[in-house]
């Protein structure tokens, strides 16, 4: 595995007043630490951006802030909804011998030789439904990316589920099995539904919400993001 770093500056700073440390190119975080007191923290907004590109919300990143090292897992990225830049992220300390919950990118996955399923070949349309499951497995087990079988998605109505995704040994998916991640739909009855919805459908970024203390708000949670963020 890809060994992350990023190096943390402890902060005095909460609330509202934050707002102070963004104008200045600064993301503040917090680390929760397995019940501890939750450490205040920030990095520059480059270096968090990265990290962020990087891991995701599944790879663990090796902190250090106030010359204390962690192993977290990022649990939520609070974005600026308008400007799209991030505001607030939040780590959950794990630890090795512990089983952790992570959120791992799905993928299709084809025949050798072959980029695209055998509805796309024969001018269907594939409509991927789901980007990430959750998952808990050992950090040693926590997979970068899960697949499924596109060779499977012919024909029209045929579909792959979370079922169907090929999980390593150590991994327990905990998505539930019946929901859908693609689907094989004809161009037309697409541009219908876009049709009678008044325009071209739009795939709706998820929402991520971030609180500066105890659990992270569910995701697709707006009022919870709102409170977040007055908070800050």
């Amino acid at each position: 595995m890809q060994d992350i770093t990023l190096d943390l500056e402890k902060r005095e700073i909460t609330g509202k007043a934050v707002k102070r440390l963004r104008d200045q190119g600064l993301v503040p975080a917090v680390i929760h630490d397995h019940g501890k007191e939750s450490v205040h923290v920030t990095a520059t907004y480059i270096d968090m951006l990265k990290v962020y590109q990087t891991a995701g919300k599944h790879h663990p990143v090796s902190l250090k802030a106030g010359g204390v090292q962690y192993t977290a897992l990022i649990k939520a990225v609070d974005f600026d909804p308008k400007k799209h830049l991030i505001r607030h992220v939040v780590f959950n300390s794990v630890k090795a011998n512990e089983k952790a919950d992570a959120e791992i990118p799905v993928r299709i996955q084809f025949a050798e030789g072959n980029e695209a399923t055998p509805a796309e070949r024969a001018g269907l349309v594939v409509l991927h439904q789901l980007e990430s499951v959750e998952v808990e497995a050992l950090l040693k087990d926590m997979p970068d990316v899960l697949y499924f079988d596109g060779e499977k998605l012919v024909e029209v109505g045929d579909h792959a589920s979370v079922a169907d995704l090929i999980v390593p040994a150590g991994v327990t998916v905990k998505t539930d099995p019946a929901h859908p991640l693609a689907a094989v739909f004809e161009p037309s009855a697409l541009q219908a539904a876009n049709d009678a919805a008044g325009g071209d459908a739009e795939e709706e970024a998820p929402a991520v919400e971030a609180a500066e203390a105890g659990e992270a708000p569910a995701e697709g949670d707006a009022k919870a993001a709102a409170e977040a963020d007055k908070k800050e």
